[in-house]
């Protein structure tokens, strides 16, 4: 099942763990900073300095926050998709940060869970009531809400000194219907957003070293069980005509190679474009991945562009500026935007 071929993608950080619109862009990285957009929306102020135009920019910038979301339009001749992935831990957050970067709640077709952890589905059904308003205002159909069946009621992990870290708990079904979300529960592999994205089923675990999250613990039914692979997890898959196929990849606990090789595969061997989101390499348990994980992005895989955020850690992200940078490193932060665009 390959995802469609498209004439462009675009991907918008709506929450991430890091603001960073000051650094610059390097040539070849398809990435622009939230300032940038910013002050193109911003209507020139009404006082020139020295006889230069004025924009107020810096007022109403994103606010980071731990969790991840991105917004991502695809666009193929007159036809376009949006599919919002991931929201985030607090509804509140991501319809802020929303607001200052202009989107338009009633474009959103669907709203992609990549997995079942508090950082990435807690502000859900708030988002899913907002974006059903403004659909129903607007004519549309209701949103769909893309989940995993396999629900836990909460997640945590168990630290070496005994104290088990919990998340916050899932939100429940029912809090998505009464948002107002048509529920779609997929296990397996199919396409989002009519056949323009593709979303995972399984991520299949080819490397050696990618064994999941150390101590992660799941509760069903009040009883806590040791849950490190964390099958739920889905990425999404975005095929660009020229470029290869872009990888959605919210926590990668299954391994940001690994997702990677499946993403390849399910495009038929194209080349990986961007990887986009958290890589999951900070903490003592999971550092060691980072010199092989890197190694492989590089030969196994040959990323063209790595966007790391979220939960990927300082340490990984100096590891992949030293492999990837100038030309092929820009990193996810709040507000950025990355157009993919057909060659």
């Amino acid at each position: 099942m390959e995802p469609a071929a498209l004439d462009e993608c675009r991907v918008v950080i709506v929450v991430d763990n890091e603001t960073d619109t000051l650094s610059s862009v390097d040539e070849g990285v398809a990435q622009t900073p939230e300032l940038v957009g910013r002050i193109a929306r911003t209507p020139p102020g009404p006082e020139a300095a020295a006889g230069h135009e004025c924009r107020e920019a810096f007022a109403d910038l994103c606010v980071a926050c731990h969790g991840f979301s991105a917004l991502v339009t695809g666009r193929r001749g007159d036809q376009q998709h949006t599919v919002l992935f991931d929201v985030g831990p607090s509804a509140d957050i991501w319809l802020d940060n929303a607001r200052r970067l202009a989107i338009d709640l009633a474009s959103i077709e669907a709203v992609f869970l990549s997995h079942w952890h508090f950082d990435h589905s807690g502000g859900m059904p708030g988002v899913v009531a907002a974006i059903a308003r403004a659909r129903r205002d607007a004519g549309l159909a209701a949103p769909l809400v893309d989940l995993h069946p396999d629900r836990p009621d909460q997640r945590g992990i168990l630290l070496p000194t005994g104290l088990m870290m919990l998340l916050e708990p899932e939100p429940t079904m029912a809090a998505f219907a009464d948002a107002g979300g048509e529920i779609r529960l997929h296990a397996d592999a199919h396409p989002v957003g009519g056949d323009f994205f593709l979303g995972s089923g399984a991520i299949p675990r080819l490397t050696s070293y990618e064994n999941g999250l150390p101590g992660h613990h799941s509760s069903r039914g009040g009883a806590y069980a040791l849950d490190p692979l964390i099958m739920d997890e889905r990425y999404l898959a975005v095929r660009v005509r020229g470029r290869g196929v872009t990888v959605l990849s919210a926590c990668s606990h299954a391994g940001v190679v690994n997702a990677c090789l499946d993403a390849r595969r399910a495009a038929g061997g194209e080349a990986v474009d961007a990887v986009i989101g958290g890589y999951h390499l900070a903490g003592k348990g999971v550092e060691p991945r980072i010199e092989p994980t890197v190694r492989d992005l590089v030969d196994r895989v040959g990323a063209r562009i790595v966007a790391p955020g979220h939960c990927t850690g300082w340490r990984a992200k100096v590891a992949l500026a030293a492999a990837f940078a100038p030309g092929r490193y820009g990193p996810s932060v709040v507000g950025t935007v990355y157009t993919l665009r057909a060659e």
